[in-house]
């Protein structure tokens, strides 16, 4: 067994008994990840790092029953998040712009700030295409393009085996070609 699955096996075990340094180690290992994807489920900082300390809220809530069932750590802790993030959505009743504040920053390489002021405005199109999907697909972009994961770990993480995964990302590609086409058909319209 690979030395840093054993670490994580012996940090669980222990934060599970109630230890809360243990847990901290965990806290500490899957914070940024956990705040990445609720940040780009939800696309607001204040709201994602709300959501974000309710998700190791619960999760430290709830350790003592956590079973190792074959699946990463990171599994159980997507799961909440997922949960957690699709009761905000559905509580709210308009959907969510990126406020300019949040808007991430990109540098212009070189003397050209119309290229990077194109893909600035590119990405939050792209953003705006995604979050119009369904959160499962969400869900998937988000695990491989920000956590970088295999179709192997996402199949783990979504309950699912590798095929469906390249299946259902296979679609979700079909999907957002076919939505921006139809929005640069209806910019090309106007």
């Amino acid at each position: 067994m690979p030395e840093k699955e054993y670490e994580e096996t012996e940090v669980l075990k222990r934060a599970s008994e109630g230890d809360r340094d243990a847990f901290g180690e965990l806290y500490e290992h899957y914070i940024d990840r956990i705040f990445n994807y609720v940040y780009y489920r939800t696309g607001n900082t204040h709201d994602a790092e709300d959501l974000t300390a309710r998700v190791f809220q619960r999760a430290m809530n709830h350790i003592h029953n956590y079973t190792d069932r074959g699946v990463p750590f990171s599994a159980w802790l997507y799961r909440i998040a997922h949960n957690l993030v699709a009761n905000w959505h559905r509580d709210r009743s308009r959907k969510q712009e990126i406020p300019i504040h949040d808007v991430p920053v990109i540098k212009a390489q070189g003397n050209h700030p119309e290229l990077s002021l194109v893909r600035s405005e590119e990405q939050e199109a792209l953003l705006k295409l995604i979050r119009k999907l369904p959160p499962e697909r969400q869900h998937l972009l988000i695990l491989k393009f920000v956590e970088n994961l295999s179709n192997s770990k996402i199949g783990q993480i979504m309950g699912r085996s590798e095929g469906a995964i390249k299946s259902l990302y296979h679609r979700t590609l079909l999907s957002l070609r076919d939505q921006a086409d139809d929005q640069s058909l209806d910019l090309e319209g106007d």
